[in-house]
């Protein structure tokens, strides 16, 4: 029995090719797609669970609202950690880790840029799971100026893994021993870090000063524990160890201080949620986007369910060309079950083929997605663990879905009525079929205008005035690694021709990462007149080579030995301090972690305000001061010969530091950056809607070729009668459009309230704009129109004689 059915279901399919070619390409580059995104999402969703106590891990976060700023932070103060573990038995175990930038590593005559290192305590192998190849985890990180490195960087400098006991130098001069070397941590880890540092090697770590957070700290909790319940506990705590300190700063206790509107606080979350929810400043490592997982997971759904109804909707549509085969296998003596059986079979069928060709195209189009991603997704036998199971419940499910409706209505009708022609006439209602096509359009529409409302912004981001300049500005970095050299480096590189201007900086626009301190209007240290502030070490070049725009005052001048405590502020700055003449008022910075020297510094210039952060964030404050910092060396080009210019400062390097690697970037590169998140999701939502609008015409060149052939008879007297093709095709066209246009006044609210949720996330964005939903309906229409024409001119153009025969 089984054997007939798909006998039968075969002839079936074959003899409808074009259809069941629709039905499949359909169906399997939905599945295709929808697989591609599963992939993206599984990755997403897996960072950190690689640990093994994952589950009982949380970061303790420090939330901080003073001088009228209020800020999220990764890193806590450095004596959070051991506090915490004497304090709380609810605690297994705590670790820190301290990031303090690279290091050279030298290999022969080399040195190597290695930037991937942080200071760990020793307890790190007892919070997270990390295999330890060669040396003891217990022991590994006890000792000052040892290291444990990652697999890849043994091969890489010692052609072993066995490498424990041998010594790395650091920037020619430190030497750091070699106690263990740990499997390469996975990707799915929200910080990547080949270089292990012994924390006892850092002073810094010894500090007590509870108001300075250099420190990521993490607690292991003991099996069974409510991290809420315990977080309960951290006000407490806080008042306990920081309230002395606070009193002896800014005399006054905790209570006071909320009292005025500031706080201090600590919080813990969750391992697992870091890579994706974390909102804190300064994460470890490149964060995900819980909305973009989001995003992709409706698009996935969106473009499987076009797919599913395209398929169930052909299915409904060509089954009743069998109406008169379902009669006379009643007649003859067929039961019910073996025709719902029969169709159940060919439905169940043609999924299977799609499902097998969707994974082909997926495997086949993954290093492609990857590119488009920023992934390196591959097919683990972890996801072939889980796709095969929900690849077969899929199979059967949508194939019995897609079947049923076919199955059960023609199989419950009479042998006697299907047969005089009533289930023919009776099925061109077509409601069903009808609410589907408003369905699968109200969706692409959807994509439409997201993927327009996307691609408008990031459009705007990279048009807007940013208050800077950021073209033609190569970025020279580390040039802190020169040593007593790098301000040589400069004027040799200022004397060159074709550089208009360069400066020596810690922080750029475009570098993502800020200074933070609190500044007071006099040495008393009040709250309520203090304000939190972004402070950056520049010289007196930094304006004129970034192009920023002066609005009162002057720049610093290395003619002027007063301006070593001078300061520069941003009009955010000026607002929030609410002087009406800011100039040659006075600030005061303090010069250590517990505020016991005050160092008042004056305001000698006012800077136009420019986006120095992300543009999802406002401009806040920002205070220049003119502190010699050799982080990185902007130069601002006006040659026509950018490879020349760009050889002639990579020679300069190399005579000054012939061992040292030469790393520059472009500003206007390293800004696009900023919003690769951004440009990623704008790329894929282009493709993946563009792909749900080719599956959904597929499914309506099908129905629109059903109408056409289910009024051959009708299009063939019209001719006749004298009907034009212009007449026929709007005829059979119109019924469709109407349809269409009922998915736009459907799907345009959802957009709109979907998009500007999106748009929130910035700070500078454009408004949602009503051309968009114009644009995307017109583009509906017209490629609906498009697709359906096709088969209604082709109609429109037989010859009414084979018409009028064809039934």
């Amino acid at each position: 029995m089984i054997k007939n059915y798909i006998k039968t279901a075969f002839r079936s399919l074959f003899k409808n090719k074009g259809f069941t070619a629709i039905n499949v390409l359909g169906l399997a580059l939905g599945l295709a797609t929808c697989l591609l995104i599963v992939f993206y999402v599984f990755d997403e969703l897996s960072y950190d669970r690689y640990n093994v106590n994952a589950d009982r891990i949380y970061r303790v976060n420090n939330d901080i609202k003073f001088g009228g700023n209020e800020n999220s932070y990764s890193e806590s103060p450095a004596p959070t950690a051991a506090a915490l573990k004497a304090d709380f038995p609810e605690i297994e175990q705590v670790m820190r880790f301290r990031q303090r930038g690279g290091n050279q590593v030298k290999k022969g005559n080399q040195n190597i840029q290695e930037d991937n290192m942080v200071y760990a305590d020793p307890s790190t192998f007892d919070v997270f799971t990390l295999p330890m190849i060669d040396g003891k985890p217990s022991a590994a990180l006890k000792e000052t100026h040892s290291v444990v490195i990652t697999e890849k960087m043994a091969l890489k400098y010692f052609n072993t893994t066995s490498a424990v006991g041998k010594v790395l130098t650091f920037n020619d001069s430190a030497l750091y021993k070699v106690t263990g070397v740990i499997k390469n941590i996975p990707k799915q880890s929200h910080f990547d870090f080949d270089f292990l540092i012994s924390m006892p090697t850092l002073a810094e770590s010894r500090d007590d000063a509870w108001f300075s957070n250099n420190f990521d700290t993490y607690v292991l909790l003991r099996p069974g524990v409510d991290y809420k319940k315990f977080e309960a506990k951290l006000p407490g705590f806080l008042r306990k160890h920081a309230g002395p300190q606070l009193q002896s700063i800014l005399h006054m206790s905790f209570d006071k201080l909320e009292q005025g509107g500031s706080y201090f606080r600590l919080s813990l979350f969750p391992l697992k949620k870091i890579h994706l929810e974390s909102t804190t400043k300064y994460d470890l490592g490149n964060k995900g986007d819980i909305k973009v997982v989001y995003i992709f997971s409706a698009i996935a759904i969106f473009i499987l369910l076009i797919a599913c109804v395209n398929f169930m909707n052909l299915s409904t549509a060509r089954s009743s060309n069998r109406a008169k085969e379902v009669g006379v296998r009643k007649v003859l003596g067929s039961p019910r079950k073996y025709l719902i059986a029969q169709f159940l079979t060919e439905s169940i069928m043609v999924t299977l083929v799609a499902a097998i060709i969707a994974v082909l195209v997926a495997w086949a189009f993954l290093p492609l997605f990857n590119q488009m991603s920023g992934k390196e997704l591959t097919i683990t036998s972890q996801i072939v663990g889980w796709l095969l199971p929900v690849l077969i419940l899929f199979i059967i499910v949508v194939g019995c879905i897609a079947g049923s409706y076919p199955a059960l209505f023609l199989s419950g009708f009479q042998p006697i009525e299907v047969l005089k022609g009533k289930l023919a006439s009776g099925f061109k209602g077509g409601m069903l079929r009808s609410s589907l096509v408003v369905f699968q359009f109200a969706i692409s529409i959807l994509l439409i205008i997201g993927t327009i409302v996307i691609y408008n912004q990031l459009k705007y981001i990279q048009s807007k005035d940013l208050g800077y300049d950021r073209e033609h500005v190569m970025v020279v970095n580390r040039v802190w690694t020169l040593g007593n050299k790098a301000k040589t480096f400069k004027e040799e590189i200022k004397k060159l021709a074709g550089v208009k201007s360069a400066t020596l900086s810690g922080f750029l626009p475009t570098s993502g990462y800020n200074n933070n301190s609190s500044l007071f209007k006099d040495p008393v240290l009040d709250p309520k007149k203090a304000m939190q502030s972004s402070i950056w070490n520049v010289d007196e070049d930094y304006l004129p080579t970034l192009g920023i725009k002066l609005t009162a005052g002057r720049n610093f001048s290395n003619q002027m030995k007063t301006d070593t405590s001078a300061i520069i502020i941003n009009e955010a700055a000026a607002q929030q301090l609410g002087f009406a003449n800011p100039l040659n008022q006075l600030l005061y910075l303090p010069m250590d972690s517990k505020a016991s020297i005050m160092k008042p510094f004056h305001i000698i210039g006012v800077i136009k305000d420019f986006n120095f952060k992300s543009l999802r964030e406002s401009v806040t404050p920002l205070i220049l001061f003119d502190i010699e910092d050799t982080g990185s060396l902007s130069i601002r080009m006006s040659s026509a010969d950018i490879p020349g210019l760009m050889a002639q400062v990579k020679n300069k390097w190399a005579s000054m530091s012939p061992n040292l690697q030469f790393e520059y970037s472009f500003m206007d590169e390293d800004f696009d950056g900023l919003y690769r998140s951004e440009q990623r999701v704008g790329k894929i939502s282009i493709a993946f809607t563009s792909l749900a609008i080719v599956i959904a015409c597929l499914g309506l060149f099908g129905l629109a070729a059903y109408a056409a052939e289910q009024r051959t008879k009708e299009i063939g007297i019209r001719k006749v009668l004298g009907a034009s093709i212009s007449t026929i095709v709007g005829m059979l066209s119109k019924d469709f459009i109407k349809l269409v246009l009922f998915a736009i006044v459907l799907a345009s609210p959802l957009a709109w309230w979907g998009m500007s949720k999106w748009l929130e996330g910035f700070a500078y964005r454009q408004n949602f704009q009503w051309w968009v939903v114009a644009l995307a309906g017109a583009a509906a229409i017209v490629i609906a129109f498009v697709t359906i024409s096709f088969q209604s001119i082709k109609a429109a153009l037989t010859n009414p004689v084979k018409s009028l025969k064809s039934e």
